[in-house]
């Protein structure tokens, strides 16, 4: 079969790859940073309504307000949450800087709840500290940060997926990809690039089957990771799953977070609380976990002994951001919150810094270990970072990057890469009866649950890794019929090299850590004296996936691991 590709030629000075909410943010701050210059978001969707807040946010995870908390605390709650292996310096920025971003959203016409004096109304979910402040009128705010991107006039070219970074002279110098409508070749170059593509959300398959119906965005599927991977960059703790507790066949948080400070907890199926708190993290999973195969499962968010008026407020939030569908999806199932607790399960696996710590290696600069490529959001790691903390390394970002670029000029593109990814990109459109891209990437996600789904065991983690790494043979029976079908392969190839990084770094790290995160069945306990560190991995330059430990930065806030340690069972 002969196609005919045409081929679009962009320059421009920083490139932003993603435009969701670390995107968003990166561009409009390289532009305050020099209004002269030239910023592009690439987006793979339209970003009006793309990313993880496409219907906007229910609240603030991650918010340090000045008289309510301090950096410092902020730092020791996620530094004993992520069990020490963390860079605080990086965590430390989001403590910093997180509250300019909150006044500066403010502004932009985000708003935050305030109490009756007009303070902000923070509640209480973590372990110790307030820091989770309700936005119960988020759902507009994709639409606002748009807006931004457009008033600091920052470029914007919807429909036109990454599928590489280009990398030469040992430095960032642009990207290649195509575009999902016309299926043009799309080589883009700049003096810089800044990843923002947001969690891997389709590595694991839910529950329901549904390819799409994952708790991560499902348009997510690892981009953002196999391009650094490929572009020479370090990850680091991809061993570190994201694990979330989730409504029953639903795909979304139930959600405690924003029930809990109104009087809603987890209660097992005998109506009693098993665990102290709802804050997401792994050694919570693993109470969860314990507790659903222990008898006296299942779970539920409890609600039924609130008044009418709070269930009213906790259904005009969670109803209206994030996932408005979560009412009709109670309607369907003849659910009410006054006299039905909501059925929580666990979620799929997949990888994400934000809400966990596996994530592409960044420094408190989201400078990553390949020069002129930086990353922000979910992608980036910086454990436990949530949405604010992707506002303010998608800011760090985009300073860097305009520092950074200074005296560079535009490098121009190997023509021999160039041809062979144009050939890899458009190889599924010459096999139009090959192997639909579904039955490729079902297969792929369910070999996942198979064999890293934890409690992870070793012999089964060996199994999966030899799927994976023989699953090119696979990928390259996809066939696509047009750019969206031929996006979709694309996205198979990110969740293969994510799945494959996942197995390698599970089987690497010969301990137990982060509760249910990363819990092996054949090395159950902590091993600081070993494993008190990073597991990093970067491509070699013979093609080989090479695994590593790089040692713990030192600390900037004082503690102490051996007498802190986060314990949310209620005994």
């Amino acid at each position: 079969m002969d196609i005919q590709i045409n081929t679009q030629r962009i320059q421009t000075d920083v490139l932003v790859i993603g435009g969701g909410t670390a995107g968003t943010m990166a561009a409009i701050k390289a532009k305050q940073a020099n209004p002269d210059g030239d910023v592009l978001i690439l987006e793979k969707a339209n970003i009006r309504r793309s990313g993880a807040i496409a219907m906007g946010m229910d609240g603030v995870n991650t918010a340090v307000i000045p008289g309510n908390s301090t950096p410092e605390q902020y730092v020791r709650e996620v530094t004993i949450a992520n069990d020490g292996i963390l860079n605080q310096k990086a965590v430390y920025q989001t403590g910093k800087l997180g509250f300019e971003i909150i006044q500066e959203l403010e502004s932009w016409g985000v708003k935050f709840q305030k109490d009756t004096q007009g303070n902000y109304d923070l509640k209480q979910v973590h372990r110790v500290g307030k820091y989770v402040l309700p936005m119960p009128e988020g759902k507009d705010l994709k639409t606002i940060l748009t807006r931004q991107v457009k008033r600091h006039k920052a470029r914007v070219t919807n429909r036109v997926m990454a599928t590489r970074v280009l990398v030469q002279n040992g430095r960032a110098i642009g990207a290649v990809g195509f575009d999902v409508r016309s299926g043009d070749f799309v080589v883009i170059q700049a003096k810089a690039v800044i990843l923002c593509t947001g969690a891997c959300g389709r590595l694991g398959l839910p529950l329901s089957g549904y390819l799409y119906g994952t708790y991560e965005n499902p348009t997510n599927a690892g981009d953002g990771y196999s391009m650094a991977y490929h572009a020479g960059a370090e990850l680091t703790n991809i061993e570190c799953f994201q694990i979330n507790p989730l409504i029953k066949d639903y795909n979304g948080p139930a959600c405690a977070y924003v029930a809990g400070p109104f009087g809603a907890y987890t209660a097992n199926a005998e109506g009693y609380r098993f665990i102290r708190c709802d804050y997401w993290s792994g050694q919570m999973m693993l109470e969860v976990w314990k507790e659903l195969h222990s008898g006296k499962g299942p779970i539920q968010l409890k609600m039924t002994h609130l008044d009418e008026d709070t269930i009213a407020e906790i259904e005009s939030i969670l109803w209206s951001n994030e996932r408005p569908s979560r009412g009709r999806f109670h309607e369907g199932r003849g659910e009410n919150y006054r006299t039905h607790g909501v059925e929580m399960h666990i979620s799929e696996i997949g990888l994400c810094s934000g809400h966990s710590a596996s994530g592409v290696w960044v420094n408190e600069k989201a400078e990553t270990t390949v020069p002129g490529l930086y990353a922000a959001g979910d992608m980036a790691s910086v454990p436990h970072n949530y949405m604010i903390g992707a506002f303010v390394f998608g800011r760090l970002a985009g300073t860097r990057a305009v520092d950074y670029i200074q005296d560079l000029e535009h490098i121009e593109p190997d023509l021999d890469f160039l041809a062979a990814e144009k050939a890899r990109i458009y190889a599924p459109l010459t096999r139009p009866n090959g192997i639909p891209h579904t039955q490729v990437e079902y297969k792929l996600r369910r070999l996942v649950n198979d064999y890293l789904q934890p409690p992870k065991v070793g012999h089964k983690m060996e199994i999966g890794l030899n799927y994976f790494t023989r699953y090119s043979e696979t990928l390259d029976m996809m066939g696509a019929r047009d750019p969206h079908e031929l996006m979709r392969c694309m996205e198979v190839h990110f969740i293969r090299d994510c799945a494959e990084m996942a197995a390698r770094s599970s089987l690497y790290r010969r301990e137990s850590r982060w509760g249910l995160y990363h819990y092996r069945l054949d090395y159950p306990e902590k091993n600081n004296e070993e494993w008190f560190c990073h597991v990093n991995l970067k491509k070699h330059e013979s093609g080989e996936m090479i695994l590593f430990k790089r040692q713990i930065e030192p600390y900037v806030v004082e503690v102490d691991l051996e007498k802190e340690v986060y314990d949310v069972a209620v005994r």
